[in-house]
């Protein structure tokens, strides 16, 4: 479904991503951790293009597409989804209708019929009770006024709407309590667990790991995978920390 191969990236002219290959099927979900200023945040915005993140090397190619050559809501299109680490907030405009427009906007570019108003509150109702979120909360502002576990939470609503084939969280754990941990991961779970989807989790920490599987974890140090193995070794990561494993 993905496949980066030596991909190199700068931010403001400071090169982050230095070689980085990785490999995503459907179906699979994969956890990259790191430390800090490793390029985790960096690679997530790269594939969804973000302004600023200028690819100097390499290719990326999903479900057989050039994927740097897309702009950013036609990669939206294609089925790429990110999670943001701070989920911004959009005075005046409800989640209701921003996840309308999305939702109707991608529709169409597949030569989809747009849903219309009581479709599309049936799609968003079923999503917001899934997660445990009140339907009067979609009709606020986005994310205006919310907590650090509501927004993430919203992310997960916005996530089942929209319905990707691929998601990439940035730190989806971020903020988040107990209970609110296990929501989120239940909903990465319901969404993205398929044979046609794959997930790519970015975090510091092994516990979202406890509630979403992964197939795969990768270590990012210095703008590239440098380590790879399954579930067992977030936990080694949790225990030993980052300096003997990065290199």
């Amino acid at each position: 479904m993905l496949q980066i191969t030596k991909l190199h990236a700068n931010v403001a002219d400071k090169p982050i991503l230095k070689g980085l290959t990785l490999s995503l099927n459907a179906g699979e979900i994969h956890a990259i951790m790191g430390p800090n200023g490793a390029g985790k945040s960096t690679l997530g915005y790269v594939l969804s293009g973000r302004p600023g993140y200028e690819v100097t090397e390499g290719s990326v190619t999903f479900n057989g597409q050039d994927l740097l050559a897309l702009e950013p809501h036609e990669r939206a299109a294609a089925g790429l989804f990110l999670g943001f680490q701070y989920p911004v907030e959009i005075p005046g405009v409800s989640n209701v209708r921003f996840l309308r427009e999305a939702l109707n906007a991608q529709r169409k570019s597949r030569g989809e019929a747009p849903l219309s108003g009581a479709e599309f509150l049936k799609v968003a109702r079923e999503q917001a009770t899934a997660l445990g979120m009140d339907m009067d909360m979609l009709k606020r502002p986005v994310n205006v006024g919310f907590s650090g576990g509501e927004k993430k939470r919203n992310e997960m609503v916005q996530m089942g709407i929209i319905n990707p084939a691929l998601a990439i969280l940035d730190e989806t754990d971020s903020g988040l309590d107990i209970d609110a941990l296990r929501i989120v991961g239940d909903g990465i779970n319901r969404i993205m667990r398929k044979p046609d989807k794959a997930v790519l989790l970015i975090t510091h920490y092994q516990r979202l790991l406890d509630y979403v599987k992964p197939d795969f974890v990768h270590v990012l140090a210095d703008g590239r995978i440098t380590r790879t193995g399954g579930p067992e070794l977030a936990l080694e990561l949790e225990r030993d920390g980052y300096k003997e494993l990065a290199a």
